[in-house]
């Protein structure tokens, strides 16, 4: 099974081609990029570039996979439209993933240690806040939530690692070896859950989106109302 995994949660811009076998994940392409601004110019050209790079065109695929957050809300929306217009154009399941659950996974690739133990991990929410989740021997034991970075408590107080951006790495306010490992498109697929059918894509933006309506400006006395 060939799988195009997309994740918009971030400033990472991830996208690639993985197969998929019921034992193993082999990345095919691997294109993404850190660009916070772009996302929604870049991630179709993208694609292109990775199933080029895969050895095929759109025809390859079997399935998509994308991150449901949590994430800002612009980010999450293209990803997450993109992912299932594709399905939908190429008559093939989308499956949604916890991001956050992702980036555990792949902490726990390259630090096996953190498969059977306590794990906490952060991304940066903005607003001086970050998203995060607690695992337990791989399972999702809290969130996700949005928090301040120092009022981290709770399941989140202690950990054996901690998965924080570097910027964040001083203001996370749990105890723990801290590490820098980001969502791949091999731990999207690793983290879907293939065995049933694929739910309805649910975002999770946990807050408002950062945009909001203006405030209503005082008419001038001068205006007099009209009613038609």
């Amino acid at each position: 099974m060939n799988v195009l995994a997309i994740d918009t949660s971030t400033t990472k811009l991830v996208v690639g081609v993985c197969a998929r076998t019921t034992d193993t994940v082999t990345v095919l392409a691997d294109v993404s990029v850190t660009d916070s601004r772009h996302h929604n110019e870049l991630l179709t050209p993208l694609v292109q570039q990775a199933l080029a790079a895969a050895g095929g065109d759109f025809s390859l695929l079997d399935a998509v996979v994308v991150g449901e957050g949590p994430g800002p809300f612009t980010g999450l929306r293209v990803g997450m439209a993109s992912a299932q217009a594709f399905a939908d154009a190429l008559s093939i399941p989308v499956y949604g993933v916890m991001s956050l659950d992702a980036l555990a996974a792949e902490v726990a690739t390259v630090h096996p240690e953190a498969a059977s133990g306590r794990l906490v991990v952060a991304t940066d929410a903005r607003r001086h806040e970050v998203y995060v989740a607690a695992y337990d021997n791989g399972d999702r034991v809290a969130g996700p939530d949005v928090v301040k970075p120092e009022e981290l408590s709770g399941e989140y107080s202690a950990a054996d690692i901690v998965c924080v951006p570097e910027a964040l790495a001083e203001k996370v306010a749990t105890t723990g070896t801290r590490v820098q490992v980001e969502v791949t498109p091999a731990s999207l697929v690793a983290v879907a859950d293939w065995d049933s059918k694929p739910h309805p894509l649910r975002p999770h933006y946990l807050r408002r989106p950062d945009a909001a309506e203006p405030k209503q400006k005082p008419k001038s006395k001068a205006i007099p109302d009209v009613q038609l």
